[in-house]
């Protein structure tokens, strides 16, 4: 509907749900092209119709969907022709938590909204996760056990979806949901790369739906064109069909013209019988799997020194990479590389990660935030990771950008920190299935709320994380608060332990530094006549103590190594052992 509504008036709209309101004539004719072409099944024009996508009221809402629903029905009086609302996803802002936004509860008005106007089949499309369908697939159900429910997903040409969930992965879930009748896939792909997809996969004995777009689109005029291909599109379409689809169509780019070709191309093979064609597995190349001698450590239950390395601003790498050798040389177990942390370009950490890795010898762990790369750059970034031999990723949220810099820089965010580790979760039942990535995240105890950020790790758990980094730790109170955790969850957890420079130093931390909150009593050890040696040694002390205090509640240590001072943390752990 968007884009043949583009096409045919000439406006570039962003959403052309408006138009059941502003332009009903216009959606009505489509409506009509569509079905006089042999169209048996139409689709609302309501796709975007939610409050947050369109930032409208409920009430104007309702009156989107009520007239996208009449017009719809009214193209259709005197034909035997289905009309399906149409519901597309409901995207939560990424500046907000999850529970700031109620996504059930506005579907739950939006298929009201439909129940009411008597619509019994429930198209929910363009997805990339099964988030709600279950709760709103069983709801629906509850109040009209007939109603006909399809929940398509768009998958892209490497076969996941935009929120990094493989195609089998997303299939093996929704499978699961008995208030979904059919399943199947729309937008993301054009015909041959769908048809590539589905041909090894088996479902023939599902109801499936398969509407591709008509191409890849290409920009002109800041305009996605797709090429005009009824024929072609048609022939593969109906091939795709041949492999077990039950309702087949089009989604971007596909014309009135595009569906005629089908529906003739299927007259002309006599609406055949389709013969049930055995998938035959595919061979998958086997490959030796690295040893992950951090992993092996952790599961074994043996103490884990790790420490974490800043990258540069720039290309002078020397000290880094001379701080990782003294690491190895003093017995830490693995070096973790801190992604552009505080929101400033630093070194890409999982290239440093990697030359440490060569070079060294010694186990990273590059850190992986959200912040600075949508999907396919994460994406890219992983496979590249594995390719180099590493196998541990510390997944974190990311600094926001400071407000100076956001009129040219901009944060991404395109997934969560949940969503990200999701991604790698995917990723290594597929892509990496005989060496997996391990996937650690992040743990902050100095909030107010710890049972909130205990419920956080726990999803993070969820998602495929089995080892938590915690922020730098002062107080006692939190000690205290880590070994009733270890002892009630068992799952392991890096202490962390930031050793203090100077006065100047510890006031940075306390005031600038989210996350960070050291005791008035550490703070007072410090003074601002001490020298550089002097105010090392309080600090060494200092996290010497901590470390002391911590070391029977956790799995391990994570030093945050203080302006490249490597030297300070190897004693502490001198110390400390």
């Amino acid at each position: 509907m968007g884009t043949y509504y583009s096409e045919i008036t000439g406006e570039r709209v962003s959403f052309c749900e408006l138009a059941n309101i502003n332009n009903p004539e216009t959606i009505r004719n489509i409506h009509k092209e569509y079905i006089d072409s042999g169209a048996k099944l139409i689709r609302t024009n309501t796709f975007s119709a939610n409050t947050i996508t369109l930032g409208v009221t409920r009430e104007k809402l309702k009156e989107i969907i009520e007239s996208g629903y009449n017009i719809a029905k009214e193209s259709t009086e005197g034909r035997k022709v289905f009309v399906g609302a149409s519901i597309g996803p409901i995207h939560e802002s990424v500046f907000k938590k999850d529970d700031d936004i109620d996504i059930l509860e506005e579907y739950k008005f939006i298929v009201d909204t439909f129940l009411n106007l008597g619509e019994d089949i429930f198209i929910f499309e363009t997805f990339g996760t099964i988030d709600y369908l279950k709760e709103i697939s069983e709801y629906i159900k509850s109040k009209n056990s007939n109603a006909f429910i399809l929940t398509q997903f768009a998958v892209t040409l490497d076969g996941f979806t935009r929120k990094g969930i493989s195609i089998n992965g997303i299939l093996d879930e929704v499978k699961k949901i008995e208030t979904i009748d059919a399943y199947g896939f729309n937008c993301g792909s054009g015909p041959s790369h769908l048809y590539k997809l589905i041909k090894d996969m088996d479902i023939f004995d599902d109801t499936i739906s398969a509407l591709p777009n008509a191409s890849y689109p290409e920009l002109i005029n800041e305009r996605m064109v797709y090429v005009n291909n009824p024929d072609y599109f048609a022939n593969i379409v109906v091939d795709i069909s041949k492999l077990g689809a039950k309702i087949i169509g089009g989604c971007c780019g596909t014309t009135p013209a595009h569906i005629k070709s089908i529906v003739e191309k299927l007259e002309s093979n006599g609406f055949k019988e389709v013969e049930h064609i055995k998938v035959k597995e595919k061979h998958k190349a086997v490959f030796e799997k690295k040893r992950n001698n951090f992993l092996n450590k952790v599961e074994d239950n043996k103490f884990i020194i790790s420490v974490e390395l800043d990258p540069p601003y720039d290309t002078s790498i020397e000290k880094m990479v001379d701080n990782a050798r003294i690491c190895k040389e003093n017995g830490v177990d693995i070096v973790t590389i801190a992604d552009s942390p505080r929101g400033i370009a630093r070194v890409d950490s999982i290239m440093i990660a990697a030359k440490i890795k060569r070079e060294i010898g010694i186990d990273v762990i590059p850190h992986l935030c959200c912040r600075d790369k949508n999907l396919n750059a994460l994406k890219s970034g992983l496979l590249g990771a594995h390719i180099e031999d590493i196998r541990n990723i510390l997944v974190v949220t990311g600094d926001p950008i400071l407000d100076i810099d956001k009129i040219s820089t901009k944060s991404v965010f395109n997934l969560n920190s949940y969503r990200l580790m999701e991604l790698i979760s995917e990723l290594n039942k597929e892509t990496f299935k005989t060496d997996k990535i391990n996937i650690s995240g992040a743990l902050n105890l100095n909030v107010k709320n710890k049972e909130l950020e205990i419920n956080r790790m726990l999803k993070k758990v969820e998602q495929g994380a089995n080892i938590f980094f915690t922020q730098p730790i002062f107080h006692d109170e939190v000690i205290d608060f880590l070994s009733k955790l270890k002892k009630d969850s068992g799952i392991k957890i890096m202490g962390g332990i930031m050793p203090i420079v100077t006065y100047k130093n510890a006031q940075f931390l306390n005031n600038e530094v989210p996350g960070i909150d050291i005791p008035k009593e550490y703070v007072d050890r410090f003074h601002k006549d001490m020298t550089k040696e002097e105010s090392e040694q309080v600090g060494i002390e200092l996290a010497t103590e901590i470390a002391n205090k911590l070391k029977d509640h956790v799995d391990g240590f994570y030093f945050i190594t203080p302006f490249d001072r490597i030297e300070m943390v190897m004693e502490i752990l001198k110390k400390v052992r």
